[in-house]
């Protein structure tokens, strides 16, 4: 590794004993994400910027991106692609640095041309992946979507060189975001970080999304990061954790409370970056205000929080993640190939996912103990493994009660559960 780039800061800021905090944010203007990336750049905490782009771009209609861009239309993010590189250029200028990467963020199944246009402008760390950003999120066909990533990671792995380490975080621990036992989550990022590592990448970050239950969301982390270490001998690699991805609580205290276990989650399990939510999450798109104000909350609880290991291979989510692993490498040496066989054929299922290439057999549903676990594994490699209650049901009512589960259980906390510190955010 040359030490240098997105992945080099997070983990010279780790062995300082820093988490690193970042928000999801992106603004159409060029001068709203200057500002933006200045604002994040000078929280009270250790962050890293983002941009975040539009979902024009993000499904490829570059040209209703253009178009919006000529005409001054706002957009719910960053048109990099329709955006003049020199227009990029003036917005980072003088922002983005070794002191402070800024990692483009965009939910495409097929990036290269966001790729060919972020590294147009000198930035190289990006995010996604073939499973995690084509199942969840359209109809793109997942053999196209394993071509389009093969393609615009190597197109990333080409600028390696000295002083140059590209960067990619896989989605794969964030797969719908919610209702997906752990030990898929953790299998699939697992997965998609050797799909890039096999195509030249050799700065990598694994995610993992803040779940129903916090001792299973320790367990995933701990589960993750041994298969990491395990499958990645050679890599410059870190684990991210994500806010809850599903519905977030109404209220203020409840959304910075969820938040807090979030840090809290980072932090002991020896995470080394946090991608925050606001309080404004349930509502809207948030302020560059409440971005910060989320940015140094999570700070402020991470600082008092100690870390505290757990074994990392005893579990069920790292039996589960690791038969998922082993079964998909098994099927061909091309991992590409491997993945598609893997769901063609329901080794690999998301629970609740309709996209045809999904087999959509396995369902899952939320214990009384809070726990993720599974109803039906459909044909996944887990017989003997994965503790499934066969006979249960999960009506369409229930789906919905559980959605929200998380909201209703932050917004009125048990009694006797601490409020968030006041004087942790505004």
């Amino acid at each position: 590794m040359t030490g240098v780039g997105f992945g080099a800061f997070v983990r010279r800021a780790h062995d300082a004993g820093r988490l690193v905090v970042q928000p999801r944010m992106g603004m159409s203007s060029p001068e709203r994400m200057r500002a933006g990336l200045l604002a994040t750049r000078d929280a009270r905490a250790t962050t890293v910027g983002t941009i975040t782009l539009d979902s024009y771009t993000r499904v490829g209609d570059l040209e209703s991106a253009k178009l919006a861009v000529l005409e001054g239309v706002a957009l719910n993010g960053y048109p990099i692609v329709s955006h003049a590189p020199a227009t990029t250029l003036d917005v980072l200028d003088g922002i983005h640095g070794p002191g402070f990467p800024v990692q483009v963020r965009h939910g495409s199944a097929a990036p290269l041309d966001i790729f060919r246009a972020l590294t147009a402008v000198g930035l190289d760390a990006s995010e996604g992946g073939p499973v995690s950003y084509c199942l969840p999120y359209g109809r793109v066909p997942l053999r196209a979507s394993v071509a389009h990533w093969t393609a615009s990671c190597e197109l990333l792995a080409g600028l390696r060189g000295p002083g140059a380490e590209p960067h990619l975080e896989t989605f794969g621990g964030c797969v719908l975001g919610q209702l997906c036992p752990p030990g898929l989550l953790v299998a699939v990022s697992v997965l998609e970080a050797l799909f890039f590592h096999r195509h030249g990448i050799r700065s990598i970050s694994v995610s993992y999304a803040q779940q129903t239950h916090p001792r299973q969301d320790a367990e995933a982390v701990a589960a993750l990061r041994a298969l990491c270490a395990r499958f990645l001998p050679d890599t410059e690699w870190h684990v991210v954790v994500y806010a809850y991805m599903g519905l977030y609580p109404e209220t203020e205290e409840g959304a910075y409370r969820l938040l807090g276990k979030a840090a809290e989650l980072a932090v002991s399990s020896g995470s080394e970056r946090l991608i925050v939510k606001t309080v404004a999450e349930s509502r809207r798109i948030p302020t560059v205000a409440e971005n910060v104000a989320a940015l140094e909350h999570a700070a402020a609880v991470a600082e008092r929080t100690a870390r505290t290991p757990l074994d990392a291979t005893g579990t069920q989510t790292y039996a589960e993640a690791s038969a998922l692993v082993e079964a998909v490498l098994e099927l061909d040496d091309d991992l590409g190939a491997a993945l598609l066989t893997a769901f063609a054929e329901g080794l690999l299922d998301v629970p609740y996912c309709l996209h045809p290439d999904n087999a959509g057999s396995s369902r899952s549903y939320i214990a009384a103990d809070g726990r993720l676990a599974w109803a039906d594994i459909g044909k996944m490699p887990l017989n003997g493994i994965a503790d499934v209650t066969p006979a249960r049901s999960v009506t369409s009512a229930e789906l919905l009660e559980s959605l929200s589960f998380v909201r209703r259980s932050h917004d009125r906390p048990p009694p006797g559960e601490t409020r968030p510190c006041e004087s942790a955010h505004p």
